[in-house]
């Protein structure tokens, strides 16, 4: 279904783009690749989140269940990816040296599942604060 919505967006807004349907733990992971994409992407991804929103939003009117699904753009949010865990594993150096916790700038909910995730992997904790859309990870001591 999730496929379905967005080959008629593409096609109503008559770009060209491949999608690619996987499954990532559990939910549900579509990419669209192709050339000419960034517009769908938009700055720091806002039309990508609406994008995923919208779609989201399709298959629950079809299905009447909510979806977890989760949609990339020409790599945007695995090149986003990649540079959170960067980020998460320098902040747990800072953290390891200083002995003090650190926050960082404020995400939307899936860079700081990002973050929490490979600051686990590191063996730290973190926590988010903050209220939506200012919230943000801090990176705790030991």
């Amino acid at each position: 279904m999730a496929a379905d919505y967005l080959e008629e967006l593409l096609d109503i807004a008559d770009l060209d783009g491949d999608l690619d349907m996987d499954v990532e733990g559990d939910r549900a992971a579509v990419s669209i690749v192709g050339a000419e994409l960034d517009q769908l992407v938009g700055a720091k991804g806002e039309v990508l989140e609406a994008l995923q929103e919208l779609t989201r939003l399709a298959v629950y009117r079809e299905t009447g269940e909510r979806s977890r699904l989760m949609l990339d753009i020409g790599g945007y949010r695995a090149d986003q990816r990649a540079r959170l865990v960067v980020l998460a594993q320098e902040t747990v150096a800072e953290v390891e040296k200083t002995g003090e916790p650190v926050s960082l700038d404020p995400m939307s909910p899936f860079e700081r599942k990002v973050v929490h995730d490979a600051v686990a992997d590191a063996g730290h904790s973190s926590e988010s604060e903050g209220v939506e859309p200012r919230r943000y990870v801090v990176v705790l001591p030991g």
